[in-house]
């Protein structure tokens, strides 16, 4: 009896090894330059926090290896504390998908948020209550990237495989909205101005208009960079088919925040991609990038120089 029991303790401990409940890889950085606090014991135990959550909730069914855990980093800057346990910040949110074949690894999304405001005491544990969204700000903001990080993860490796995680993010908005207690900004239409924020990224991606956009994202990563290493001109021509695509839900929906978020996270990856390539397709991608980044033309022609 005691036999079995061994084996089955080294089971557990085995498979514990190699397999995770959690979906994420997160690293977490909570950085003060602004406050004058000396004592950084709370931030530490925040940043700890933080990083539990993240890595050992339950956000899918679907059972990880280690190794396939989504690698993300959350970086909280915070700005001010203030009465009471409250604080704001800035949060970066970044996470990257592996390419097949490769050690390269292609970044998801790369967004700074500058609208987080939250409460926490020292040693207080978060928890992400789904339907009961009161005074847990920082729980939904996290529970959210997560979702859209998922989202954005199983898009790219199966056609709108992440819209359940997409949908999940939506709930979220929805209950923080309804709630009477959670007036904190960043959810809501109107919230910032300028259609930028936690509440638009969630409507774009679900907006009929953008699913093409979506679709271009499983060609861009699947089709395209995961066939890099074996063949690299059907590889290309599937990403310029993807930025076609994109080309198109730009035009439908204009000044959308989602294709300002794509060739934020995308740019250097893309400039340096097709700076080997036919001349006439350079001169197609360039126009494509110029047309839905204006802000960055320059730098795309350093595709053709």
């Amino acid at each position: 009896m005691i036999k079995r029991f061994g084996f089955f303790l080294a089971f557990i401990i085995c498979y514990s090894t190699l397999y995770s409940q959690g979906a994420l890889n997160a690293s977490v950085r909570v950085s003060t330059p602004q406050l004058q606090r000396n004592d950084r014991k709370v931030f530490d135990q925040l940043e700890v926090t933080i990083k539990e959550f993240l890595n050992n909730s339950k956000w899918t069914n679907d059972v990880f290896l280690q190794e396939e855990r989504i690698k993300c980093n959350f970086i909280l800057t915070i700005s001010q504390e203030l009465d009471g346990n409250q604080f704001e910040a800035e949060l970066a949110v970044q996470a990257t998908r592996p390419v097949f074949g490769s050690g390269y690894e292609t970044p998801l999304i790369s967004y700074l948020d500058k609208d987080i405001s939250f409460t926490y005491e020292q040693n207080q544990p978060i928890e992400f209550l789904r339907d009961n969204p009161e005074n847990q700000n920082l729980s939904s903001i996290l529970a959210f990237y997560v979702n859209i990080i998922l989202g954005l993860d199983y898009d790219s490796f199966s056609q709108y495989g992440g819209e359940n995680y997409l949908l999940n993010a939506e709930k979220i908005v929805n209950n923080v909205q309804n709630s009477s207690s959670n007036s904190a900004s960043g959810w809501r239409p109107s919230d910032g101005g300028k259609n930028r924020n936690r509440y638009w990224i969630m409507e774009n991606l679900l907006n009929p208009r953008v699913r093409p956009f979506r679709n271009a994202m499983y060609n861009y990563h699947r089709k395209g960079l995961d066939l890099f290493t074996t063949n690299q001109d059907q590889a290309k021509a599937a990403i310029l088919l993807a930025l076609e695509d994109i080309d198109k839900v730009s035009a439908a929906y204009f000044n959308s925040m989602i294709i300002q978020m794509f060739t934020y996270t995308k740019k250097d990856e893309l400039i340096e991609m097709w700076k080997i390539a036919p001349k006439a397709q350079k001169e197609r991608v360039v126009q494509i990038l110029s047309k839905i980044d204006p802000a960055n033309t320059q730098r795309y022609h350093e595709i053709g120089s």
